[in-house]
């Protein structure tokens, strides 16, 4: 296993795929302090809200537990069987609050890091069985802030613990005689008092806690410059791999066009760098359009196809650059070329009507200067200049 890098060396944000990775490990923002706190607070308002029917139904339930006749005292199946009824009565009463306490400590958790089943972080690490490893987590800044929170939720919850003590110091002397009624109305009372100034306090420590978290998950996933390049290699490929992809791209590209090669009308060659396949109908209202390109090999390539197909080939050195370093496959030429494109439409749909003498004037079209590139695809006037 590579060593970890020193936190001071990862300087760099972490990618989609880092955090992804994580995830896959069962890595995510996390606060258990903030789950506490939404769960103590979430019951005190169940309590607060419906803390009266589900007194009521508990003293039920106790009530009835508590009264027996004789026939139940000297029979242990009967007194069983009241034993499980009213455990059962007791359990369905306080079921809501139980469904709600499960529901509440999944949904913070959710809320912050997502939700995530992972099988890998249940997986036995032999990482923790280092003793190296494990003094690190004894006696490293993690625990030392885990015990300062431990020691702040201690702090906090004991003071709100203490303040009910001194508000109901007297009531509490007095639960042992009241009435079971009165004692258990009394005993909520304190008891929601004190969950309400102990979710307070959870509260707080939540409010600590959230922002260290995420600042501590964030600096945990960062990377080194390494770790990004060697990730950035790995999604690419290798050089050489990218260099066969790249091949391979060009290989269908070039196929792709001689296959489409038979439907052009004409080919403008330079006649050895550069070739230029037109193709243009004369019934329809669109420009001539540009079924295929190369230059050198593909060139070649296109000339070759061309001759077996029966494809005019046209030569204007000036015009084949134009074409080829303005337009692509599939687009229409550009404006500036119209005149001299439709000379060359002109002269090859003509060749047919030819006299029977053979006279016809080859057309030379001409581009204007803003198109007159040379073979490294510079305007010429540049090249002047």
């Amino acid at each position: 296993m590579a060593e970890e890098s020193p936190q001071e060396d990862k300087t760099e944000e972490p990618t989609a795929k880092r955090l992804e990775k994580a995830r896959e490990e069962g890595e995510a923002i996390r606060s258990q302090d903030l789950n506490v706190a939404v769960m103590v607070m979430m019951v005190v308002i169940t309590m607060y809200v419906f803390g009266g029917e589900l007194i009521d139904s508990l003293l039920d339930v106790f009530a009835r537990g508590f009264v027996l006749d004789r026939r139940m005292i000297f029979s242990d199946q009967l007194f069983s069987g009241l034993v499980g009824t009213e455990l059962r009565e007791g359990f369905w009463v306080i079921a809501p609050i139980l469904v709600l306490t499960i529901i509440l400590a999944i949904i913070p958790s959710a809320t912050l890091g997502g939700f995530i089943f992972s099988f890998k972080a249940a997986a036995p690490k032999l990482s923790k069985l280092s003793l190296i490893n494990g003094f690190k987590r004894i006696f490293g800044t993690k625990a030392l802030i885990e015990l300062a929170k431990a020691v702040l939720k201690f702090l906090l919850i004991g003071s709100s613990l203490f303040i009910v003590y001194t508000i109901y110091a007297k009531d509490f002397i007095y639960l042992s005689v009241m009435a079971m009624n009165p004692a258990i109305e009394s005993a909520a009372e304190m008891l929601s008092l004190g969950m309400l100034f102990v979710s307070i306090s959870l509260v707080l420590v939540a409010l600590v806690d959230v922002p260290y978290q995420i600042i501590s998950f964030t600096n945990r996933m960062k990377m080194t410059k390494q770790e990004v390049k060697d990730e950035r290699k790995e999604m690419e490929g290798q050089p050489e791999v990218r260099a066969r992809i790249k091949q391979r791209q060009r290989d269908m590209a070039m196929q792709s066009m001689l296959e489409a090669l038979p439907t052009a009308d004409v080919v403008v060659t330079n006649p050895e760098h550069f070739a230029v396949a037109l193709a243009y109908d004369p019934n329809g209202s669109d420009p001539p359009r540009v079924v295929a390109r190369g230059a050198d090999f593909m060139a070649l390539r296109i000339r070759d196809r061309a001759t077996q197909e029966g494809i005019s080939l046209f030569e204007a050195p000036p015009l084949a650059r134009a074409l080829y370093f303005t337009t692509d496959v599939g687009s229409f030429i550009p404006e500036p070329l119209y005149h001299a494109v439709a000379q060359v439409i002109a002269y090859v749909f003509s060749i047919g009507t030819f006299s029977a003498t053979g006279e016809y004037q080859r057309p030379k079209p001409k581009v204007p200067p803003e198109l007159d590139f040379d073979e490294t695809g510079k305007l010429r006037d540049e090249v002047i200049q």
